[in-house]
Formats: structure tokens, sequence, C-alpha cells
């Protein structure tokens, strides 16, 4: 295993003044670039407390625009990262809330395409975040392992269906959903990978709305 230096403690390898603001704002729009899986229309990104007050200077808004166009959290064209060509393929806006019952780093990423989705997160310091939210649902997803991300109607033996399927070790099953037999998301991370087939059979499986295969973020 891997021992964590003094250099990982203090701040992961990134372009920009602050883990939280800058390197967890490339992550969070990582890990929505990965959910959405597709050419949005447009994106909001909606920034709240520490975030939409210090976010402008520190990077925030770079950062966010970086990872869901794909760049990883050292790529030195963060800094120039809205005069790329690569961010003129779909709109984008920020938004500036302050709404204490939200974490002091949190965003709301609101993706208008084909599906429409909300994804929301937080930085949690140095460079670690969390995805806790798809749309209504509650979800919990760090970028650290390989993760199934499903939505689906609600229906009994659901998850022993998907998770027959896999043949790597779980490390984490999270589910919630609206009301017995509603809508539904189970959020699945891996100690390994799955394969495109198995990945395919999922797909296939009844009352399944959105599969997505989340893989683990770069140190």
């Amino acid at each position: 295993m891997r021992q964590s230096s003094i250099i990982d403690i203090i701040s992961p390898v990134m372009v920009g003044p602050s883990s939280s603001h800058t390197a967890g704002a490339v992550r969070l729009g990582l890990l929505a670039r990965n959910m959405y899986n597709g050419m949005p229309s447009s994106v909001t990104f909606r920034l709240y407390n520490s975030y939409a007050k210090t976010g402008k200077g520190h990077g925030t808004d770079k950062g966010l625009l970086a990872g869901f166009l794909g760049l990883s959290v050292d790529d030195v064209r963060i800094r120039n990262v809205f005069d790329l060509d690569i961010a003129k393929e779909f709109e984008y806006k920020f938004e500036y809330v302050e709404d204490f019952n939200r974490h002091p780093n949190a965003v709301d990423i609101i993706i208008k395409g084909i599906p429409n989705l909300m994804i929301s997160g937080d930085s949690i310091g140095a460079g670690e975040v969390v995805i806790n939210r798809i749309d209504e649902f509650s979800v919990n997803v760090n970028g650290k392992f390989n993760t199934l991300l499903l939505v689906y109607k609600d229906i009994p033996g659901m998850i022993s269906k998907v998770t027959s399927k896999i043949s790597v070790n779980i490390a984490s099953l999270y589910c919630d959903r609206y009301a017995k037999g509603e809508d539904a998301s189970m959020c699945i991370a891996l100690d390994g990978e799955l394969s495109d087939d198995v990945i395919k059979e999922i797909k296939n499986l009844p009352s399944t709305y959105i599969v997505r295969y989340i893989k683990k973020l770069e140190s």
C-alpha cells in the first residue's frame, strides 16, 4: 500500500492557490463530468458560502469548469481555461449564493441536455471532495473508488440483481429512494474494475434509467 507523504497531507499536486477551492473544485467538476457522460447544452455552477465569497480569487470558477472539461488538477491550462476552445463547446455561467444550511465549500452543478441533471457536492479540505446528491437522491461518491451509479424504479430484488453481476469486492453500497415503488438510486464503490460486458448487462436490467461507471480519480 502506498504511504502518504507530508506533501500529500499538506496539499495535492495542483495548479492554483488553494487545495479546497482549486484542486477540490477540479475534482468536483471531473466527477460531475463522469457522472453526466455526455455533451451538455449548458452548465450552471452554483457556488455557496466560502466558495461564493472567495471562489474567484482562489480560482474555484476556473477549477470547476476545467474539471468538467476533463482537465486534471495539475494541468497548467486551468489558469486560462475560459480562453480554451473546448470551453466554447457549451454555454456556462456561475451563480453565487449564501446558504448556511450548506457546506462552506458547496456547489450545485446544474446540467441542461439529455438528460437534465443536478449534481451537488462539497470540497471538504486538502483536495478531498464528495458528491452527495444527484437530483433529489442522496449519494456518496468521493472519487477514491471505481463507482457504479444507478437511478432506477424501486422494484423487489433490484439490489441483488445488480450485485450478483459484480465479481469484484464491494467497498460500500449506498441506496436512496423517494418512496417504496418510486424512483431510487444505488451507489456501489468497488475495489476493482468492472468490464464493459458487466456494465452492459447492468444497463440492460429492467427499470433502470441511468447507469454510470465512474472511474476513481487520480491522486
